[in-house]
């Protein structure tokens, strides 16, 4: 490969209407030298951080997702884990990126090889995580003076009960992110949150508006809003590298787990440690099936948002800022077969964004289920990958990983005259650690939920118009579907009693 091309590691960057390169990251960070400080909060390792500067998480949710973030967040010397939350009390049945991965993050992050031992499957929920924090905590010298780690599996009693909490880490399914974070920042604790931030167009509205009011520190985990990446990006496009972008190509070969089904004609029996009435949460009740959890949740209306909803929250974080995009103003679909409770298998979603400045009106192009656009004629076929990110500007094109990874100009011959612009943006200190100081006080994270939202509303816009059956005329004043008045129904639902925003 051509040796001009910028090797990146990570994932993530700001670039949004109005969002000058001064607040890329936040307020005050004017310079790639004065966003290169801010690492001193962890300075001196674990013990020279004293507790009352530590950041004290409850962390809603550890299953598989919830617990490998949880870990990310036990090693950082200014968090604290105090409490965990999951309607599952505990099981080894969850979903895991490789044999073994689970079990073996979590045994390098305590240090103990032993940890999971004659477990088959895949540990996690209440008490593993429990266990884990308690277990870590201990070990660590000084800090074994803490407080032991609280468990519940409503996080309603959690928040009545435990005080002694500054912030929430949300790693539950989709359908119940919201409420959860509204609440949370409510009682004034700032908020971590699953991607994708929320399970609605309406919900995700609530949710910036909420952060806005209460000034709570927020954060999305869309990982590429910190990434190197997408400030190349960022600086390349702006640059003029390829000329006017007037349309961007992004497919994925996901889903990794069923969709294109009818409801379950049988019910389950309800495992021994789950609650499900808690899971389902806001939801609507319905018999307990395998069919919906763990992981395979993600294909049902009720409680996921399909594969754009899943992995469209990385890439269109990417693609919003580089191109400086806000909300679309029409979405049309096709797929195959939309049951009326599961997204289809594949699908294809076109969203129409009006001009912005000097930047011209732009079409993004969405393909899941094995779906990809044609190849482009500056590719080999072995070069045409299962999934990426293609930017088409009106003198060149962009082609990156997935989520705007590696980017580089095609054909070869392009990227190795390429004289790449000076860096003018800051770089982050790291995703995790922007929301940790956010939290104390400093910047606003990338991704904070103001961000988000517009992200997640274009996404979610897609999955209302896949639903619907038809192409949505979209007013973000209203927030109202103009041509369609029965689509406006897909907004939002009615939650069940004894959940709210």
């Amino acid at each position: 490969m051509n040796s001009n091309r910028v090797p990146v590691a990570g994932m993530s960057s700001d670039g949004l209407p109005g969002l000058t390169r001064r607040a890329f990251l936040g307020r005050g960070a004017t310079s790639v030298a004065a966003a290169a400080v801010v690492p001193g909060l962890s300075l001196g390792g674990a013990e020279f951080v004293p507790p009352s500067e530590r950041v004290r998480i409850a962390c809603v949710g550890v299953g598989s997702q919830g617990l490998r973030v949880m870990l990310d967040f036990l090693t950082l010397p200014e968090a604290q884990v105090v409490a965990v939350c999951d309607v599952n009390e505990g099981s080894a049945d969850y979903m895991e990126w490789g044999q073994y991965e689970l079990r073996d993050k979590t045994r390098e992050t305590l240090k103990d090889s032993a940890w999971g031992e004659g477990v088959a499957g895949a540990q996690a929920g209440m008490k593993p995580a429990q266990d884990i924090v308690q277990r870590y905590y201990a070990a660590q010298g000084g800090r074994s003076k803490r407080k032991r780690c609280a468990a519940y599996r409503d996080y309603r009693e959690l928040f009545d009960k435990e005080k002694d909490f500054d912030a929430v880490l949300i790693g539950t399914p989709d359908h119940v992110h919201a409420p959860i974070a509204v609440q949370a920042m409510r009682l004034g604790k700032h908020v971590y949150c699953q991607k994708p931030m929320s399970h609605t167009v309406h919900e995700a509205r609530v949710m910036a508006r909420v952060a806005t009011e209460t000034g709570v520190a927020t954060q999305v985990a869309t990982g590429n809003s910190a990434s190197e990446a997408t400030r190349l990006l960022c600086e390349w496009v702006w640059a003029g590298a390829i000329g006017p972008v007037r349309e961007v190509h992004n497919w994925s070969s996901r889903p990794l787990w069923p969709q294109g089904l009818d409801r379950p004609a049988a019910e389950d029996p309800v495992p021994p440690y789950l609650d499900w009435n808690l899971w389902l949460g806001p939801a609507a009740m319905r018999p307990y099936s395998k069919a919906y959890q763990p992981f395979i949740w993600r294909g049902w209306f009720d409680f996921g948002t399909g594969t754009v909803g899943d992995m469209g929250c990385y890439s269109f974080e990417t693609i919003f800022r580089v191109l400086k995009l806000g909300a679309p103003i029409r979405v049309s679909t096709s797929s195959t077969k939309v049951y009326p409770e599961s997204f289809p298998a594949a699908s294809l979603l076109h969203f129409q964004f009006p001009a912005r400045g000097e930047m011209p009106p732009v079409s993004l192009h969405w393909y899941d289920g094995g779906l990809r656009p044609e190849k482009p004629e500056e590719l080999t076929d072995a070069e045409f990958e299962d999934e990426g990110l293609l930017f088409v500007g009106d003198s060149g094109k962009i082609l990156c990983g997935f989520n705007g990874s590696n980017p580089h100009l095609i054909p070869e011959s392009a990227m190795t005259a390429f004289k790449q612009p000076p860096q003018t943006l800051p770089r982050s200190i790291g995703h995790n650690e922007e929301w940790l100081a956010a939290c104390k006080g400093g910047d606003p994270a990338g991704a904070r939920f103001e961000v988000a939202a517009p992200v997640t509303e274009t996404i979610l816009l897609g999955n209302v118009a896949l639903r619907a059956g038809t192409t949505i005329d979209w007013d973000t004043a209203t927030q109202m579907v103009t041509n369609n008045a029965e689509a406006n129904a897909l907004l939002h639902f009615d939650y069940r009693e004894g959940w709210a925003l």
